[in-house]
């Protein structure tokens, strides 16, 4: 409905009511047909559902049958300990699917607890929630707007949308219809809105909405859409997919090959409860979600809090940041730029001295004297942000106002958008007038009009709030002034141009951004020629084909000539919260993962839908927050960057860990796989396979999250979104270094067996020792441990001399050894497991080497 077309008149008609308000039975037959005016949740998951989701995982499944089938023959302790593993994951994750779901409830709380309405043709006060279509209502500076509204009452009212329109300025509101069909919110100045709240000035309104029919509540219905999968979910989804089809193929095979083969039944499906512990890597989850935890916290050093864990390593595969303006690349704080007078352009830092022009130095009088804002005891400026500019720019230029005592005013109008105040300095009286330079410039004598209105559009199109200065002598004060007879004959003193300015630290961070392959874009509620401005500052937008387009251009577009343009598209302004999430989920179907940044309620739903929401720390709303994945507790776009850094750094070492795990099981599952076919006993028992998977695994894998960034991590693009764990020859060596480590340990296996050594613990040994050298060699991807150094990830090293003396206590301890079925090695015994094991890490290094020269020789060619 385009209740912002309609007169007064027409909306009282449609709303069947009138100036003094409801009746009180009206009102409630109204509640009774429109609901309360609060937002409503959607349908919530149970507690008990949302611990019952986190074993729908195959592999948990895989577990759960594993530790049953365990448990029927006998095996206790393998039960407890496969269950103690399923518990403590299905906890972790239950406690954070708890703890997302928060954005409803801070929707909530913004609800308004107390409005003053008209029932009955009397002023009561009464609980917001009681509102309903029809009602009418008194707002004053200070007041919440309780539910969407129509102003039929403007006395200067004032009203700051900053955090539904992403507008940086209080909204002057206006009585009289708009002709323009489909304005956007930032644009129908007749209309007030849920949420947002009055700065200035006061006035009267009818109710046209409540609850969820609001804005506030449309967005409300969007924050209700399903969230994105980040891109390791997305990745450990299909590779836990994909892995559980072959253990289970694996498990089928090994079963139907041994009792074929004769072997006892029993036997076969302890075997291939080995076989299905070895190739499920039961660490893993733990382990991810140990090492986002320790990064978590990491961040905080880094100004970022992380709300959602996966979103840690989500930065690292970002492609696109889709950022708000107001605030996040701004500083949400307007700044004079540009002063024009005596002819001349100025930039502020370039100002002449205003002692030797007494035409110039009424400028800056104009500036301190026509203004409402104030400066409290602190220093600190209070009132309207232009205002709060104005005076600024004369203190800074050292303006004295003692002797020019306000006399009387002209309060400005927003249909007339001129201000008027008088003065007495000396003998004389004097009128300042400042207010849109069309307007103003109209009531000038002895200017060049076209040529002012020239310059006007300069400084506009340079993204800039233009406002006109002019002033009048006057032989006595005027009893009664009004715009007519007061604001004419004025003499021209000239412009000024008003922005909110960039962040200092913004166009490196964007250049950075753009360095490591990411694409910024900027989608904000405010001016076009505003929004191109600041993002050809600070570099978002660098050449021709970088496109800039309005809310209203890209509501006119299809969903197909969008997608054609979306990835040229650099500046969206004007854009509505839908408008936002259009854009969002447009990137995304590109194949894209995108970082959304916003502190307002108008980002909530793009924040929860894009792959990562960052949300500003202290100019924030709790419900864009609550919405983030990621808060920036300085607020800082530059934060971004370091974030990114970090999270690419978290994705390579989560890499190195599925690295490192996937190769062990791969060792577990060739050594349990080819010892029978090759006629030797299965080689390890299930209790040898959970130590080894969890102790052995665990532990230097959490460490391998400490290693530090390669060094070309901000110079390389982002990983491609849809690349696999297995990509860039990880597969290959999780396969050829597991074999490397079945072939030595069945090697060994088979010589203790002839010589009648203590073979099952030299076996065990072996595969534990072997990943220990092997974690030492995979700390990089291409370069040395020796290049790296050796001391430079401490966790690490502690963690592998942790796990020796581990090994040793429970080889040599004898309360350890009937648990874990292992016998004391003799000196010679343990020498040849040490000597055996370190082959690894050698053929690991070697290969280094040769990928190095591989990719040395690609660079010459």
């Amino acid at each position: 409905m385009n209740w912002h077309r309609l007169s007064i008149d027409e909306t009282f008609e449609l709303l069947d009511t009138k100036q003094q308000g409801l009746s009180t039975s009206d009102a409630e037959a109204r509640l009774a047909q429109y609901g309360p005016n609060e937002l409503q949740e959607g349908k919530k998951k149970s507690i008990a559902l949302m611990l019952l989701g986190q074993f729908k995982d195959v592999m948990i499944l895989i577990l759960l049958v594993a530790a049953i089938i365990s448990g029927i023959i006998g095996d206790l302790t393998d039960t407890i300990v496969i269950l103690i593993i399923i518990f403590l994951n299905a906890i972790i994750g239950f406690l954070q699917e708890y703890r997302a779901e928060k954005a409803m409830q801070a929707l909530k709380q913004m609800a308004v607890t107390q409005a003053r309405v008209l029932r009955d043709g009397l002023s009561t006060w009464m609980p917001a929630t009681a509102l309903a279509p029809g009602d009418v209502i008194l707002l004053e500076a200070g007041n919440a707007v309780p539910a969407d509204v129509r102003i039929i009452e403007s006395v200067n009212l004032k009203i700051e949308e900053a955090a539904l329109t992403g507008e940086s300025h209080a909204i002057d509101k206006i009585v009289h219809p708009l002709e323009i069909d489909d304005l956007p919110v930032g644009d129908r100045k007749n209309l007030a809105f849920k949420g947002t709240f009055v700065t200035y000035g006061r006035g009267t309104a009818v109710v046209i909405a409540t609850g969820m029919q609001t804005e506030l509540g449309r967005i409300a219905k969007m924050l209700q859409e399903e969230e994105s999968l980040t891109p390791l979910q997305q990745r450990m989804i299909s590779f836990g997919k994909k892995l559980s089809v072959l253990v289970l193929f694996l498990c089928a095979l090994f079963f139907v090959a041994g009792w074929l083969r004769g072997e006892e039944v029993i036997k076969m499906v302890m075997t291939s409860i080995s076989l299905a512990v070895a190739a499920i890597p039961e660490a893993l989850p733990a382990v991810i979600t140990i090492s986002l935890a320790l990064a978590a916290k990491r961040m905080i050093r880094l100004n970022s809090l992380i709300r959602k864990l996966p979103a840690v390593e989500t930065l690292g595969s970002v492609t696109y940041i889709c950022t708000d303006k107001t605030g996040t690349l701004t500083k949400n704080k307007m700044h004079v730029e540009k002063v024009f007078f005596d002819g001349k352009s100025y930039e502020r830092k370039d100002l002449p001295s205003f002692e030797q022009h007494e035409h110039e130095k009424l400028l800056l009088q104009a500036f301190a004297l026509n203004n409402d804002a104030v400066m409290d005891a602190d220093s600190n400026m209070k009132g309207d942000s232009t205002e709060i500019a104005l005076l600024e720019m004369a203190v800074e230029q050292h303006v004295k106002t003692a002797g020019w005592p306000r006399l009387s005013e002209i309060a400005f109008d927003a249909d007339r958008k001129l201000m008027t105040t008088f003065h007495k300095h000396g003998n004389r009286m004097i009128s300042f007038t400042k207010g849109a330079p069309d307007i103003l410039l109209k009531r000038c004598v002895d200017i060049d009009l076209p040529s002012m209105q020239e310059q006007v559009d300069i400084m506009a199109a340079d993204g800039l709030r233009v406002l006109g200065f002019a002033f009048r002598y006057w032989d006595t004060l005027p009893e009664h002034p009004e715009s007519e007879t007061h604001e004419t004959g004025l003499q021209f003193l000239g412009l000024t141009g008003i922005i909110d300015p960039p962040r200092e630290e913004v166009p490196e961070a964007v250049s950075q951004c753009k360095t490591a392959g990411i694409v910024p874009v900027m989608i904000t509620g405010d001016h076009p020629l505003t929004a191109k401005t600041i993002a050809h500052r600070i570099g978002i937008i660098s050449s021709e084909q970088d496109l800039v387009i309005t809310g209203q251009e890209l509501a006119a577009m299809d969903n197909d000539s969008f997608l054609a343009k979306a990835e040229k598209i650099k500046v969206y302004a004007r854009v509505s919260p839908e408008q936002k999430l259009q854009i969002v989920k447009a990137l995304q179907q590109k194949g894209h993962y995108v970082a959304m940044t916003g502190d307002g309620v108008n980002d909530a739903p793009s924040l929860k839908r894009a792959n990562i929401g960052i949300a500003m720390g202290i100019t924030g709303t709790d419900v864009s927050k609550e919405a983030a994945h990621m808060i920036l507790l300085d607020d800082n776009f530059s934060t971004i960057v370091r974030a990114v850094k970090e999270g690419r750094r978290i994705y390579d070492n989560i890499l190195k860990f599925i690295k490192y795990l996937m190769t062990t099981n791969s060792g577990e599952l060739w050594t349990l796989l080819l010892g029978p076919m090759i006629g030797l006993p299965v080689a390890l028992l299930p209790i040898h396979i959970l130590w080894i998977n969890l102790v052995s695994d665990g532990l230097p894998a959490i460490s391998l999250s400490f290693e530090k960034a390669e060094k070309d991590i901000m110079n390389r693009p982002p990983r491609p979104p849809q690349q696999s764990v297995f990509a860039n020859g990880r597969g290959f060596h999780m396969v050829w270094v597991g074999m490397l480590m079945a072939g030595i340990t069945l090697s060994l296996q088979g010589w203790a067996i002839r010589n009648d050594l203590h073979w099952q613990t030299i076996v065990f040994n072996v595969l534990c020792l072997c990943q220990m050298g092997h974690v030492l060699a995979i700390r990089s991807e291409h370069r040395s441990l020796f290049a790296t150094g050796i001391f430079s990830n401490k966790p690490l090293l502690g963690a592998v001399v942790l796990a020796f003396i581990l090994q040793f206590t429970i080889t040599y301890v004898p309360f350890f050894q009937p648990i874990f079925q292992t016998e004391a090695l003799t000196l010679n015994e343990f020498f040849l497991v040490g000597g055996a094991s370190s082959m690894v890490f050698f053929a690991v290094e070697l290969e280094k080497v040769l990928s190095r020269k591989r990719r040395t020789q690609r660079a010459v060619m």
